[in-house]
């Protein structure tokens, strides 16, 4: 992204807006790295789970299929196209939608076992407060996968940018600011084909 993201919501919700109509079509071939991810966060049957920033809902199915038919699986979007396009694509029969800013969800504490984040951490308007307030609807020891389906160098390259130490997603850098909110990073790969942060929801 060439723009600011820092407390400029409707900046995101501009950005994706745009693009909510053509995004599955520049990206056809992530399907099955969205479950290869979902497969590794641990999901139990009958579990409750967020999308957080789901966009057009490529990993609601298979976040549907690992907590099977008694589990909740919510998505959440601040981009209302995006949900439109969750809802064309025919998704939304695997999930409840919100309308929602990750950084205010309609939520309980502690009523998720996990959060699955697609590009979400490059994209919250202030990632602390995102973080924490993900931190407060998850059950301690419950998981946040923080995924993209290629890793760092390739969407530098991609965007025609360097990789540097204070990219967010930087393991150095991602591991303090989840210390600082909540979760304790348990897992990091950053390969060509694939991004994936686990981490785990410290208790109180």
């Amino acid at each position: 992204m060439t723009y600011d993201l820092a407390d400029d919501r409707g900046a995101v919700q501009a950005f994706f807006g745009e693009r909510a109509a053509r995004w599955d079509a520049r990206f056809p071939d992530d399907g099955p790295a969205y479950s290869a991810a979902v497969n590794e966060i641990g999901l139990r049957p009958g579990a409750a789970v967020l999308d957080a920033g789901c966009g057009t809902g490529r990993a609601l199915p298979a976040l549907r299929t690992a907590v099977g038919p008694d589990g909740t699986v919510l998505g959440a979007d601040i981009t209302p196209a995006m949900l439109d396009e969750v809802v064309r694509a025919g998704r939304d029969e695997a999930a409840a939608l919100l309308l929602a800013d990750v950084s205010q969800l309609p939520l309980q504490d502690g009523c998720l076992d996990a959060v699955f984040g697609a590009g979400l951490i490059s994209h919250l308007p202030g990632p602390e407060s995102g973080l924490r307030e993900l931190a407060r609807v998850v059950r301690p020891r419950g998981r946040l996968a923080l995924f993209h389906p290629v890793g760092r160098a390739a969407l530098a390259a991609r965007q025609g940018r360097q990789i540097t130490p204070d990219d967010i997603r930087a393991e150095p850098r991602l591991r303090a600011l989840l210390a600082a909110t909540g979760w304790r990073l348990v897992s990091y790969v950053d390969q060509d084909d694939r991004y994936l942060a686990l981490a785990e929801r410290e208790p109180e």
